[in-house]
């Protein structure tokens, strides 16, 4: 089984602030609304309808499914929706549930507006830790089951999606998040390949990061064999250079996210 899910953040107007977490970090992953318009245009003309629903299975689809997902529960994810419904698509809008009625974050009524327009909503963690795949079995296997209780007394169904926090992944977050229900859980590793840990279904995704152009993003939506090699690349150099120098990652970073 194989499957293409791209992964974006926050859209914002001007002031990277505006949405999500606060930092140069997380402002990494963060466009402006113009941007992003632009990039949805772009996989609008070269991708097919982004699939949203898992009931009949991913073997069952036709072709390999192709998701759209939002990370971090950010208040732009009502933009967001908003733009993905011009061109008739949903997507999956992954929510840190400590942060709900918050500042910059979505309410427990802008969740609900989401799912009654057919957007997925899933659990983001709680608390979204740092490193996830290092913090004690206790407090992994709470971040999962709180933030599925929250978002499931809020929608009045079963949450059974879920996407991994900071890219820090391991088979034990996924044992841990079948434990809790849940059925399928997105990491950040850029790959097509689905593993099944448990009773839950691991799909990778290919992240967009601020500054790649619109034509990048379009190609990754629609499967560019050389575009998704290259992030797989740079995933892999980034595994050895994150820790090693970060002048030397930043570097690679923009050679293998050429915009030409």
């Amino acid at each position: 089984m194989k499957a293409l899910s791209i992964l974006y953040h926050d859209v914002v107007v001007r002031d990277f602030e505006e949405s999500g977490f606060p930092g140069e970090a997380a402002a990494r992953y963060k466009f402006r609304r113009d941007e992003f318009d632009v990039h949805l245009q772009e996989m609008a003309k070269r991708a097919r309808c982004p699939a949203t629903t898992f009931d009949a299975g991913l073997a069952q689809q036709s072709g390999t499914p192709f998701f759209m997902t939002i990370d971090d529960g950010g208040v732009s994810a009502i933009y967001v929706a908003e733009q993905l419904e011009r061109s008739e698509w949903r997507g999956h809008f992954f929510v840190t549930t400590d942060f709900i009625d918050t500042p910059a974050f979505i309410s427990r009524d802008q969740i609900r507006w989401l799912r009654k327009r057919g957007h997925v909503i899933g659990s983001h963690s709680c608390s979204h830790p740092f490193r996830i795949s290092e913090i004690p079995d206790e407090q992994l296997r709470e971040e999962w089951r709180g933030s599925v209780e929250v978002l499931s007394e809020i929608l009045g169904e079963s949450v059974t999606v879920a996407s991994v926090p900071g890219g820090f992944y391991a088979p034990r977050v996924t044992a841990a998040a079948a434990a809790a229900g849940i059925r399928l859980l997105f990491n950040s590793e850029p790959t097509m390949e689905i593993e099944k840990v448990d009773d839950c279904l691991v799909l990778g995704r290919f992240t967009v990061y601020r500054g790649l152009s619109a034509r990048y993003a379009g190609k990754l939506a629609a499967g560019s064999r050389s575009v998704l090699r290259r992030q797989r690349l740079l995933w892999e150099t980034k595994k050895v250079l994150k820790t090693v120098a970060s002048p030397l990652w930043d570097e690679a970073r923009q050679i293998l996210f050429s915009k030409k």
